[in-house]
């Protein structure tokens, strides 16, 4: 039997076929799934800032680098190789919009520029990505497929 494990804002989690993975409400925060189907595990981020700018305190799974960084250890543990990791991405969108915004602004691009260079250093194919708009989304994972399941209001639902 499946079980849906949800994975809150600012937190990462790891789970074993069957199980599916969840979150929801990614504005300009991004989803990120890392998976092995040859071993039937994943792991799922929700990132909410580009970088942790070296620090250490707080919530380090509200960060790109750091939260995949911890997520990564967690995978290798379970005895997954990195040859035969996989991501997929979803969110980042631009969820406000202001006359003459600045570059800093533009949190959701920003994160997934962040998702995609962090991935790149670890060496892990980002096989699909759906990612910018302006509307939210809520993904599920489902660790056995690798299919990416997402949800969105008035963009209807895809599978990448």
């Amino acid at each position: 039997m499946s079980n849906t494990i949800i994975v809150g804002m600012a937190d990462y989690k790891i789970g074993k076929t069957p199980d599916k993975l969840m979150t929801a409400g990614l504005g300009s925060c991004i989803g990120v799934c890392v998976y092995d189907l040859h071993e039937g595990a994943a792991g799922l981020a929700h990132i909410m800032l580009p970088s942790s700018n070296g620090s250490h305190a707080g919530n380090l799974a509200k960060y790109a680098d750091t939260c995949l960084e911890m997520m990564l250890e967690d995978l290798y543990r379970l005895g997954l190789r990195k040859s035969r990791l996989k991501a997929k991405m979803a969110g980042g969108a631009q969820m406000f919009s202001f006359k003459g915004q600045t570059p800093q602004l533009k949190i959701g691009e920003r994160n997934a520029e962040a998702v995609e260079r962090e991935l790149k250093k670890h060496g892990i194919p980002l096989l699909a990505a759906d990612v910018g708009g302006t509307f939210g989304r809520t993904i599920n994972f489902d660790i056995k497929s690798g299919e990416l399941h997402i949800r969105t209001i008035n963009h209807g639902e895809k599978v990448i």
